[in-house]
């Protein structure tokens, strides 16, 4: 018996020595993930748009649960009948968690992100019961095998303020949309880890352990600017709902940076809760929506006629109440006498007839004004992504012209057949506000790192789609949309400021059915128009209450935000008279 002692305790020892250390080290020592904190996300300002608190992961050992450790039978049971109303979970499931299936197993994630309060509780009922055990042989720690790592919780202090723009980070830190699935990488920054010895479930501090120290994410700091995402939020909410409308959006862009100073949505949702948010209201509806524009994509037919010297603003155009053109019989709005305009008073009274007139002496033949009018479309960002590089982005639809049909020739001169988002439409606005350059929409300004030094953002591209020339007589032009009693835009006048704008009502594509159904209201505009800062661009799909009319519902909405925004960013009025260019000529 004595040499079969040795013999054991020699193969155990010697033979077998480190397969046995190595069951030990495994069984004896715990690695868990040491999460990297998010960075924030600021405002211009450095104001926090979406920031991170602290939480707790509760994890536990399930081998600590088992009969042979506890010495009862119903341990998962009784201790998922005191977690589960602390935790809001189904005791079931977690019963399955602390009695898995796999024996060995040493780690389970019983909830994510709980807040201090909520480990705290667990915490203290831990402590009782260990307490009562000591004393009390029939009590039992059925709670000793569950433990917290600490983590933090994605929290956007606004509420919904911006939500389209930012996106959200589920329970489980997952981005999803927005800033924070574009620039997941650089916010989130790069786990650590870390393993050491447990007894018990308690660590054993002489027995070492390794540590590899998490990586913080870097802080990004976006264009838009608070106080105007509130003002242009509150805005388009007040009146999709005055208007019954399925959804709106309101673009503010700095015409000479590019920079987008606020980016709202309605309805929205917001990101801290989920639960009650409208699937269809998820995501950036402003740069994801595909919409045909209406008239006010006449800029570019304007822009072209001028730049190709077809037209100046003075020429005149004789508008019939009809006009037949290939299978179709166009007309305006609302039924007219002959018109007497100029050109400058077709864009004033936003004539389907008079812009088909127009753009058809781009060429000696339809099929070269269309051509013409294509490259134009396309220069201004119209079939392309604006740039942003936002999850989602939609480029609309701007087919080639040898594919537009015998309607299309003549409707999308006045923004009919073809679609964008309303960052390309904001896009083209301040282009020609920026002198006939377009300078890339931008969304961040640069990003603070954990050595806290600030890398700025890339500078934009640009391109000159259009003369400085051509761009100032369309801002005299747009001028007389919204100065002139007979032009189209009154409602966006702002007293002291020179307004340049334009309004749209565009016949709108359901897209639940792919046919036409309501209108696409809008109104887009810079100011002041003899020195543009400020871009403001507004839509509202499907207002079924009162008015849907661009004018009279986006226009409103256009000289609100404008006018905070050249409040809030301390821009002066010019102080120059605005150019009076007829609408009319005599016969």
């Amino acid at each position: 018996m004595l040499i079969a002692f040795v013999v054991r305790l020699f193969q155990v020892q010697a033979v077998d020595a480190s397969t046995y250390a190595a069951k030990a080290e495994q069984n004896r020592y715990v690695g868990q993930v040491l999460a990297a904190d998010r960075g924030e996300i600021t405002d211009r300002s450095g104001v926090a748009l979406a920031t991170s608190e602290d939480a707790y992961d509760i994890t536990a050992d399930p081998t600590m649960f088992a009969p042979d450790m506890l010495k009862i039978g119903d341990g998962p049971e009784q201790a998922a009948a005191l977690l589960a109303p602390i935790l809001g979970q189904d005791q079931e499931t977690l019963v399955k968690k602390l009695r898995p299936k796999n024996t060995a197993l040493r780690y389970v994630k019983l909830a994510s992100r709980q807040t201090p309060q909520v480990w705290k509780q667990i915490k203290d009922l831990k402590s009782a019961l260990a307490k009562k055990a000591e004393t009390d042989k029939s009590t039992h720690n059925v709670l000793s095998g569950v433990f917290s790592v600490a983590t933090s919780k994605r929290v956007y202090p606004n509420g919904d303020l911006a939500a389209g723009i930012l996106g959200w980070v589920n329970g489980e830190g997952k981005p999803g949309g927005g800033i924070e699935l574009q620039l997941n990488k650089q916010l989130a920054g790069k786990d650590g880890k870390i393993r050491y010895a447990q007894s018990g479930g308690r660590l054993v501090p002489t027995a070492g352990s390794t540590e590899t120290p998490a990586v913080p994410g870097s802080d990004v700091e976006l264009t838009i600017d608070r106080d105007i995402q509130w003002a242009a939020q509150k805005a388009i909410t007040d009146q999709v709902r005055e208007s019954a409308a399925d959804r709106g959006y309101v673009i503010v862009q700095d015409t000479r940076t590019g920079q987008i100073l606020a980016m709202a949505n309605s309805p929205g949702f917001d990101p801290n809760d989920l639960s009650d948010a409208d699937p269809a209201a998820l995501g950036n509806a402003a740069v994801q929506d595909a919409f045909e524009p209406g008239s006010t994509a006449k800029v570019m037919s304007m822009a072209a006629v001028l730049e190709e010297n077809a037209a100046t603003p003075m020429t005149h155009v004789v508008v019939p109440n009809r006009l037949h053109r290939g299978d179709r019989l166009f007309k305006d709005d609302i039924d007219h006498p002959t018109w007497y305009l100029t050109l400058n008073g077709v864009l004033a009274k936003s004539s389907n007839i008079g812009t088909i007139l127009a753009t058809g002496q781009l060429g000696k033949t339809q099929a070269e004004a269309n051509k013409v009018l294509y490259r134009y479309l396309r220069a201004f960002g119209l079939g392309s992504e604006s740039g942003l590089g936002f999850p989602g982005e939609t480029e609309g639809i701007l087919a080639p012209p040898d594919k537009w049909s015998t309607s299309q020739q003549y409707t999308i001169p006045f923004g009919q057949g073809v679609s964008l988002n309303a960052m390309q439409a904001a896009s083209v606005y301040s282009t020609i506000a920026n002198g006939g350059v377009r300078v890339e929409p931008t969304l961040v300004r640069g990003t603070t790192g954990s050595d806290g030094r600030f890398t700025p953002a890339p500078e934009p591209a640009k391109k000159r789609i259009v003369s400085a020339k051509t761009a100032k007589t369309l801002a005299r032009m747009l001028e007389s949309v919204v100065d002139d009693e007979e032009g189209t835009g009154t409602k966006a006048r702002i007293p002291g400021y020179r307004v340049a704008g334009k309004t749209g009502t565009a016949n709108r594509v359901d897209p639940a059915t792919g046919k036409y159904h309501g209108y696409t209201s809008s109104f887009a505009g810079f100011a002041p128009a003899d020195q543009p800062r400020i871009t403001v661009y507004c839509a509202i799909q499907n207002a079924t209450s009162g008015s849907y009319f661009g004018g009279q519902i986006c226009g409103p909405v256009y000289k609100q935000v404008m006018e905070f925004a050249l409040k809030s960013l301390q821009v002066p009025p010019t102080g120059a008279k605005p150019a009076k260019l007829p609408v009319t000529f005599a016969r």
